[in-house]
């Protein structure tokens, strides 16, 4: 199955990404912890093509800290500085800091070899909707300055933005790519609410998560929902319906209800930290 979902003013984005780039020192691309290559945009790669490139991780809080630690090593080993945050920390944003500067340095250095006076490097931000990118800037400027939300694509245009006297950053609307050709990452981005809850069927995903912790997180499933196995996904949502009182008229249990219950505990933390894919 190939999911598609592709906004108008994405593309847009896309264009102007492209056009910008050249404005710029370096990248900084955020992605999300629990999922790092499926919350990336191959779509951007073809863009950045040689341009400096740092990796932010995000919500480290939600994520499994021994994998996030395989994802560092593994982007140490690619050639991508990176970094794992927790946007409400203030020494997490002071790392962001400094390993901006870091990557920026070569670049004034040259400028300050051909006798051209030095100034803030600059970098651009960019990421898919939803992965905390308003969130981090505005930590970064410390004051609000873009829109920050819970549904993907909030950003829906760029601006500069001052970094105390360390960098300026040009913030960019979250771009989305065309289409998943793999119905995983589709499945990933959903349980971890990257893309809208209307773009798949929100019990199948729910499904998904439940299948994901039983094969790779048992014990996380057992003290949530007080089982590790099941036969049938059926029964599953059965036992939670009637433990989280997800009942209808007559007793019946409210699948859907069901479904928001389990993604909620996913997406807040309650049923512990998960990661959905390693290197």
């Amino acid at each position: 199955m190939t999911i598609q979902w592709f906004p108008g003013h994405m593309a847009k984005a896309k264009r102007e990404v492209a056009e910008k780039l050249k404005l710029v020192d370096f990248v900084i691309e955020l992605v999300d912890a629990r999922a790092p290559l499926s919350s990336q945009n191959p779509m951007l790669h073809d863009i950045l093509q040689e341009k400096p490139k740092m990796m932010v991780l995000m919500k480290k809080d939600l994520a499994d800290p021994n994998i996030t630690n395989e994802w560092l090593t593994y982007n140490k080993d690619r050639g991508v500085p990176s970094i794992s945050i927790e946007a409400n920390k203030k020494q997490d944003i002071q790392k962001v800091i400094q390993l901006a500067k870091d990557l920026g340095k070569e670049k004034l250095e040259k400028l300050k070899a051909k006798g051209i006076r030095p100034r803030p490097s600059r970098a651009m931000i960019i990421g898919i909707p939803n992965v905390g990118k308003s969130t981090l800037i505005n930590r970064l400027a410390n004051k609000k300055m873009a829109q920050t939300g819970d549904k993907p694509g909030v950003t829906k245009k760029q601006q500069w933005i001052k970094v105390k006297k360390e960098f300026e950053l040009l913030d960019t609307p979250g771009i989305l790519w065309p289409k998943f050709e793999e119905e995983e990452v589709g499945y990933r981005l959903a349980s971890i609410g990257t893309i809208k809850d209307q773009i798949l069927p929100k019990e199948d995903v729910a499904a998904y998560v439940l299948d994901y912790l039983k094969s790779y997180y048992p014990s996380l499933l057992e003290a949530r929902f007080g089982f590790a196995e099941y036969d049938d996904i059926m029964d599953a949502f059965e036992e939670i319906g009637k433990k989280r009182g997800c009942l209808e008229s007559g007793g019946h249990i409210n699948f859907e209800k069901v479904s928001d219950v389990i993604l909620q505990d996913l997406r807040t933390g309650k049923l512990g930290l998960i990661s959905f894919e390693r290197p």
